[in-house]
């Protein structure tokens, strides 16, 4: 009896998402016809999948050149925020010199630096690569201090005590006890990536879905503009669970190595 209790449990924790997601589009596929919305207002969930079928080429296309401009910013952060981060933990004085910085640059709001990234770097590639950054940098290196910080002392001591080095510390035990919190900052900051990028797509593009969002937005072309909206939130799902799965694969595999 308890495990049929388990059972329906976790069949229960499974199919909550699902299910909620269900609801809430029938709700709103019944609800706008019933108040009398129409489709520059409001439109429904079927006609918003209709035209998301019927732009694909067109949506796809836009994407790619968001996926890139993310994927470029995300990059970025992790190939600057991690040695950053190291930096930090190992060295003490940087801390206190570089943190205030840090905090300080995290609380500008990154669409006010947007029209100054256009008047040094032009409508390419650079403003919203470099926003995309900006704005997915400071959760990186915070998660990967923390992450190294966290360690229990005296587990270090006793690794230290069997002679290893640091270098051997770090990668035996530092490393695999910090993955958790940074794929933890990984995962939020690859969200933020995605909404750095559209911001700068708002400010200065000729490609992109935040370029085609304002497109949509300039013709009333409602159901395009949902539909633009929900291959963004799509884009933003996908990358958070490519870095989930790679998470699983990594830390399993540093579970396995200890």
């Amino acid at each position: 009896m308890p495990n049929r209790v388990t059972w329906h449990l976790s069949l229960l924790e499974r199919l909550a998402a699902p299910a909620l997601g269900v609801a809430v589009i029938v709700v709103w596929q019944v609800a706008v016809p019933l108040l009398g919305l129409s489709e520059f207002v409001l439109p429904t969930p079927w006609q918003i999948a209709a035209r998301i079928f019927s732009e694909f080429s067109l949506l796809a296309a836009n994407a790619a050149y968001t996926v890139f401009e993310v994927v470029a910013g995300f990059g970025l952060a992790v190939a600057i925020g991690i040695p950053l981060a190291l930096a930090i933990f190992y060295w003490r004085p940087f801390e206190r010199a570089l943190y205030p910085m840090l905090v300080a640059l995290q609380t500008i709001p990154k669409i006010a630096l947007a029209p100054l990234l256009v008047l040094y770097l032009g409508y390419g590639w650079g403003p919203k690569i470099s926003l995309a950054f900006l704005i997915s940098f400071f959760p990186i290196v915070i998660s990967t201090v923390v992450g190294l910080q966290s360690l229990d002392k005296g587990l270090v001591n006793l690794v230290r005590s069997m002679g290893s080095n640091e270098w051997q510390t770090f990668y035996k035990v530092r490393l695999p006890a910090a993955l958790p919190s940074v794929f933890g900052g990984f995962k939020v900051a690859i969200s933020l990536a995605v909404i750095g990028a559209i911001i700068g797509e708002y400010v200065a593009a000729e490609r992109g879905l935040g370029y085609l969002q304002l497109q949509a937005n300039a013709r009333f072309d409602t159901a395009l503009n949902f539909a633009t909206v929900i291959v963004i939130s799509m884009l933003g799902v996908l990358l958070y669970f490519i870095l989930s799965f790679l998470e699983g694969r990594v830390v399993y595999q540093r579970e396995l190595a200890k």
